[in-house]
């Protein structure tokens, strides 16, 4: 990764949407040096893939949780493969602390929260959760500045 890769980087999470050409023109590069580079990027892994960024309470989704999880020490990786296949979590960590995992899920409403939080807690090796239900979304966004421009 060179400064390249990373300005780059950053114009594609401004806009996933711009062409080779339109990156090729702001950076004052070849078009094939963009395509090389982007192309490379996604097969090491860098680049994951381009999803637009929601607003998931315009979306039915206004309610957001941030879920604690004690889990047996033998079963907490199991246990985050999980929670990671379900549909409602955005975010799973392995983390230090009082709690093994922590996850950060949207659901639609109070009932949809109780659902989750009971399967999540029929899961075997999870000991006890503590749920924290977001009052105000301050800021959601997963991108992070990459240069100094």
């Amino acid at each position: 990764m060179d400064e390249l890769d990373l300005r780059i980087l950053s114009l594609l999470q401004e806009n996933a949407r711009l062409s080779y050409r339109e990156i090729a023109r702001e950076l004052k590069v070849a078009v094939g040096t963009v395509y090389n580079r982007i192309k490379r990027m996604e097969e090491e892994g860098v680049i994951k893939g381009f999803a637009p960024i929601l607003d998931y309470e315009k979306l039915g989704f206004g309610l957001t949780a941030v879920i604690g999880v004690k889990a047996r020490g033998r079963r907490i990786l199991d246990i985050e493969r999980e929670i990671a296949k379900n549909e409602r979590v955005i975010l799973v960590y392995d983390i230090t602390g009082e709690f093994d995992i922590v996850l950060v899920a949207k659901f639609r409403d109070r009932a949809d929260m109780n659902r989750f939080v009971k399967w999540l807690l029929s899961l075997e090796g999870v000991e006890k959760t503590n749920t924290s239900v977001a009052m105000q979304v301050v800021k959601e966004d997963t991108r992070l500045k990459l240069t100094e421009d």
